[in-house]
Parts: structure tokens; C-alpha cells; sequence
């Protein structure tokens, strides 16, 4: 595998063609789950092997954004495979990337341990201190795409999702659950909920 080029690639095409009102589905999002991952591989003791697959798994997760909004995920596979196979990665490797990728989609239902981990790495935010930081990009990006309407709708729906959302892995848990039960109190205080 070259992951190498393939990074170089996809790297390079988003940044000459995702859209400039992606503030949230950005290089930068990719670069924060490949970070993810690379501290979740390490707790989950996966091989370098299986560590690369997920590293591609994250590069590409959101590649389809160059070509559409709504289902993207089934663009970022085709161009996963279409790409890949340029870049010295098997039939088997792909397979497993696709599933990587089909792993992020929402509502999340990954199906063996490289998928939770790509699970967890791509919603890894939920459980830290840049959570309403980040949420800001995506309500802003959510606005421009006509999702949500007000700031109080975006605090509804993402404490809504934040109270549904499990993290997969033993290590997720540990060091996201936490965080994640402050940001779900806050946003409840944001929103003058009442216990």
C-alpha cells in the first residue's frame, strides 16, 4: 500500500474542490479523525497493517464531498475504489475501506472492531473540550445547506444526538464518556432545561 500518495491525493483534491461552505467537512475534520485514530489504534493494540487501512479509511470517509452533499459516503467509496487500486491496495484491502467508510454514516452500525474504531474516530469530538467549537462549524455548514434554522434548533438537535451517540470501544469510552456527559450538562444548561 502507498499510503503515502494516497494521502498526497486526496489531501490535494480537497483542498482544490471541496466547497468553500464545507466549515465543518474540511481537511481539517479528516486530519482530526486520522489523529484519532492513530491514539484509538494504539489503546486497541491494532497491527500497522490495520492502522493504515484506517488511516485510508479516514482519508477517504469524506472525499465524496467533492462530488456531493446528501449520500456522500457512497461517492467516497466509489472513488475509494477507483483510486486505491493506483496506489498498490488490493481487492481485500478496498473491501475493507469501503466498510470503514460506510462505517461513519449516520446512524453509525459498524460490524467488526476496525470499523468501531473508525466509528469512534470520526465522532471522536463529542467527548472533548472543542466539542461546541466544532459544533459551530457544523451548524453554520448545516445553515448554508439549509439543515437547521436557528442556534437553538442546532442546540436541540445536537443534544439530541449527544444523549443517543455510544462510543463502540472500550477505549473510546474511557477517555471520551466523560467529557461527553459534561458536554451533554451544558448544552442542557445552554438550553435552560430543567433536571
Amino acid at each position: 500500500m502507498d499510503f503515502d500518495g494516497a494521502k498526497k491525493y486526496v489531501f490535494s483534491r480537497m483542498k482544490n474542490e471541496l466547497s468553500r461552505n464545507l466549515h465543518y467537512h474540511s481537511i481539517d475534520h479528516t486530519k482530526d479523525v486520522m489523529s484519532a485514530i492513530e491514539k484509538l489504534a494504539e489503546m486497541e493494540n491494532v497491527s500497522e497493517h490495520d492502522k493504515e487501512l484506517l488511516l485510508t479509511g479516514a482519508l477517504f470517509h469524506d472525499l465524496g464531498f467533492v462530488i456531493t452533499y446528501d449520500g456522500h459516503e457512497n461517492a467516497s467509496i466509489n472513488l475509494a475504489q477507483e483510486i486505491l487500486p493506483g496506489y498498490e491496495y488490493t481487492e481485500d484491502e478496498i473491501k475493507i475501506i469501503e466498510g470503514l467508510i460506510r462505517a461513519t454514516e449516520i446512524p453509525q452500525t459498524p460490524t467488526n472492531h476496525l470499523e468501531k474504531i473508525m466509528s469512534d474516530a470520526d465522532l471522536d469530538y463529542l467527548g472533548r473540550d472543542d466539542l461546541f467549537v466544532i459544533g459551530q462549524r457544523l451548524q453554520y455548514e448545516w445553515k448554508l445547506y439549509g439543515k437547521v434554522s436557528t442556534l437553538r434548533d442546532w442546540h436541540k438537535a445536537q443534544l439530541e444526538f449527544l444523549k443517543k451517540h455510544k462510543y463502540f470501544t472500550d477505549s473510546a469510552r474511557k477517555i471520551r464518556d466523560k467529557k461527553k456527559e459534561e458536554n451533554i450538562l451544558e448544552l442542557e444548561k445552554l438550553l435552560c432545561y430543567k433536571k
